[in-house]
């Protein structure tokens, strides 16, 4: 069972997502908040798995500071964006503070409940259209930096690392390379010493400067 909080500052908005959440046996929604401080508090309570954020939320805590200030006081929690196509520019700072990824409000069902499996288990999920967006706006002025050290991973480390980034999880990759999920988990660990990197979004923030989802520098 998921355990799920919801975040959003429209009342009709939680209500309905308590409704559609609540249909899917694997998912309980054990919370609601309707502002970014309200949200923090509910979660340090209620131990959610997942918090579905609402990026906007102009009375109280918006969502980008209710995400960094939460992902600092319980790390182990994964948060999912809800964004509307306005609000995409801050998403890539939603990333950088803690989000597993995001999907619009405008998603099919079956789309979110996906997400939420997802980012449930510990894995990155960004929306096709905000996927898109993202590289736009960091690919425009991107260079390559001399001190990157992308040519340390061996082909199929590249291959992983795409992989992760486009938001596959540990299993899906391991079917898909036909190799072992350990393997996968070795060379994903091996990925994050040579980038020196910790955290799936920071693969994913670094994947999408390479232009390794599909568009070239």
């Amino acid at each position: 069972m998921i355990k799920i909080l919801l975040v959003d500052d429209h009342a009709v908005v939680r209500s309905g997502l308590n409704m559609l959440l609540n249909t899917n046996p694997e998912l309980e929604v054990v919370g609601e908040a309707s502002e970014g401080n309200e949200g923090i508090k509910k979660a340090l309570k209620l131990k959610p798995d997942v918090v579905v954020m609402d990026l906007s939320m102009p009375h109280g805590k918006d969502g980008l500071s209710a995400t960094t200030e939460l992902k600092k006081l319980m790390p182990e929690v994964n948060i999912l964006i809800l964004t509307m196509h306005d609000d995409e520019e801050y998403l890539f700072r939603a990333i950088e503070g803690g989000a597993s990824g995001c999907i619009l409000k405008s998603a099919p069902h079956a789309e979110l409940m996906s997400a939420i499996e997802s980012v449930s288990k510990g894995d990155a999920y960004l929306h096709p259209s905000a996927q898109k967006r993202l590289m736009e706006e960091y690919l425009a002025g991107a260079k390559q930096d001399s001190n990157d050290m992308y040519h340390l991973l061996s082909d199929r480390e590249q291959e992983v690392l795409t992989l992760i980034a486009k938001g596959y999880s540990n299993k899906e990759i391991a079917e898909q390379l036909v190799i072992s999920v350990k393997t996968v988990e070795t060379h994903k660990g091996k990925v994050m010493e040579k980038l020196q990197m910790k955290t799936r979004p920071e693969l994913v923030e670094y994947a999408v400067k390479k232009g390794l989802l599909g568009y070239g520098l």
